[in-house]
């Protein structure tokens, strides 16, 4: 008990942390507030497809009380803002919820065929061989609890162990992103099942590859044994009358561990390698208790790569990843930083382009005009190892500013003197060339 304290006592701490941070107002007027104020952009479009395909799906229900509970329900939660901070980004969980129990009362003839041979076809094809097939074989009760923990516990409990760890210790922001991401990969994975139904292993070994029909109830697989172990009929029931009977393609229970294992390793990251033994153990379960093909595993896991790294928000990445709570706005405006900003550099200059005050241009006289260099050295500080060449009677300067009569140097060819130089004022001249005597 006293090795428990500690962590029960942080446990406990951050719960009255994040009730604390919760918004307790029960005013509509708040939410409707909150909705005039925002600014409206294309990807609040996708709140159009959720209504559009929950609409659907009350259209089908039979039940009366259900098509106006659950709207009325719904909206009353979203529009108080104590509850609407849960129940409004749960919507992508909420409708994919309502597709899958909603998805027994889709007609039989709106219902596509279903695929018996596709799937352990395709697994021989690609991997060789039948190894859901080859991982059924041999069965055993240790194995089968192994087995039973990840598929029949770990599945639906985890993802809310993640939800709960979230809000507690990361910003609201990974909460949010969770649910949707979550929510999102079950809905496409659910999508699937429903216009391309498969069957999964335990039907091959109970029927074979005859034709299956939609009248067929489902099975729990090797699930069964596990009733036999508890003395329960839960699993039983349970997948016996599965709203999605023949929803092997692609494997829930591959993405849904997948994802977790994603999310914890990415916010968590000092329990990467416990995650990833729980994803890679329920990879195993779900073909040794013959719910899905090798081919299911792969493309369920595959779908929730997808999905969780296109949906991973820019400030969840990198520091925001293990942000505590009400610090992410740091890290964002950290991210925003240039790499100068960020180490205090003196960013570089664009092209070749100099300071023009590095240079000054200045009229010595209406005949010359001298070009005149700044150094940037202190006034006083020699910059040059020789001395500069001064006109007559001129006293030779050592300091930092370099004049050089360039006009003079070019109109010296202008000068009819004989033996004139430029270089000293006449100080120096070149004598007259001879002249050849002249030819006969």
């Amino acid at each position: 008990m006293v090795t428990l304290r500690g962590p029960l006592n942080t446990l406990w701490q951050a719960f009255v942390a994040a009730v604390g941070r919760l918004d307790k107002s029960l005013n509509p007027k708040d939410t409707f507030n909150k909705l005039q104020r925002h600014q409206w952009r294309i990807s609040d479009s996708i709140y159009v497809f959720h209504v559009a395909l929950a609409s659907f799906w009350f259209f089908l229900i039979p039940n009366l009380f259900l098509k106006l509970f659950i709207p009325i329900a719904y909206t009353t939660a979203i529009i108080i803002p104590f509850t609407s901070q849960f129940f409004f980004r749960a919507m992508p969980v909420l409708v994919w919820v309502l597709t899958f129990f909603a998805s027994r009362y889709i007609p039989v003839a709106w219902r596509p065929s279903i695929s018996v041979i596709v799937l352990p076809t395709l697994e021989t094809v690609l991997f060789g061989a039948n190894i859901s097939d080859i991982l059924t074989r041999s069965t055993f009760w240790l194995l089968d609890i192994v087995a039973w923990i990840p598929y029949g516990v770990g599945h639906f409990s985890l993802p809310f162990v993640i939800a709960a760890f979230l809000w507690l210790f990361r910003p609201k922001e990974a909460l949010q992103f969770w649910a949707a991401a979550f929510g999102y990969m079950n809905l496409i994975g659910v999508l699937i099942q429903i216009l391309f139904p498969c069957a999964a292993p335990w039907y091959e070994l109970i029927h074979g590859l005859t034709p299956a029909d939609y009248s067929m109830l489902g099975s729990p697989g090797g699930l069964i044994r596990i009733d036999a172990m508890l003395g329960t009929s839960g699993y039983t029931m349970g997948f016996s009358h599965a709203p999605v009977v023949f929803g092997a393609f692609p494997s829930l229970h591959a993405g849904g561990a997948t994802m977790v294992a994603l999310a914890t390793s990415h916010f968590f990251p000092h329990l990467t390698y416990v995650i990833w033994v729980y994803a890679l153990t329920l990879y195993w379960a779900t073909m040794y208790l013959t719910h899905h093909y090798l081919i299911d595993v792969v493309v369920g896991a595959c779908l929730a790569t997808v999905t969780f790294y296109y949906m991973l928000p820019d400030e969840l990445r990198e520091q925001g990843a293990t942000a505590a709570p009400g610090e992410l706005l740091d890290y964002r405006h950290l991210s925003q930083r240039s790499k100068y900003e960020t180490y205090d550099l003196e960013a570089p200059r664009r092209g070749n382009a100099t300071d023009a005050t590095e240079f000054e241009i200045s009229d010595a006289s209406d005949e010359e005009v001298d070009i005149t260099y700044r150094s940037p050295s202190a006034v006083g500080t020699p910059t040059s190892a020789a001395p500069m060449l001064g006109g007559r009677g001129e006293r030779v300067q050592r300091g930092h500013r370099h004049t050089a009569s360039i006009a003079s140097l070019i109109r010296g060819d202008e000068r009819k003197e004989e033996g004139w130089s430029p270089i000293a004022g006449g100080g120096f001249s070149f004598p007259a060339s001879p002249k050849r005597p002249a030819r006969d």
